[in-house]
């Protein structure tokens, strides 16, 4: 008798939330960790044409570190679509802006450049602080 390979269907993809602490925690190896979980790839029915991810809470973005001079001399860019609208600042500048942007464009890079890769960031959430509005899908530490 041969076995059959059997496609995971939409409908049989199953979400769990995950609870993330980035304090104390390197910003790269919280990254892939994070993508890791919003792509699904620990999943034993994981396919890659599939959004399988789980739900990600990141709190304390704040108080993530980074190694070496990263803190002043990392760049990030971001650009108004006008004449002289490229704007410029370092990871030290963007911490004291927006902390979570921080962890998000990390993730958001290590996640597929398509369709799909804009759908799994869309499960992520990370705040600055403890505090989150998230408690309901987490049962004292279980997730749900």
């Amino acid at each position: 008798m041969r076995k059959k390979t059997r496609a995971t269907k939409v409908s049989e993809v199953q979400r769990r939330w995950h609870l993330v602490d980035a304090k104390g925690k390197i910003l790269g190896r919280l990254a892939s960790q994070v993508a890791q979980l919003l792509m699904g790839k620990g999943k034993p029915n994981f396919a890659p044409y599939l959004d399988m991810g789980d739900y990600v809470v990141v709190i304390n973005a704040k108080e993530i570190m980074v190694t070496g001079k990263k803190e002043r001399e990392k760049l990030y860019h971001r650009y108004s679509g006008y004449p002289g609208g490229l704007k410029t600042e370092t990871l030290g500048e963007l911490r004291k802006r927006r902390p979570e942007e921080i962890i998000r464009r990390a993730v958001k890079g290590m996640l597929p450049r398509e369709k799909l890769g804009r759908r799994m960031i869309t499960k992520l959430y990370v705040y600055s602080g403890s505090e989150h509005p998230h408690e309901d899908k987490f049962n004292g530490g279980k997730e749900k």
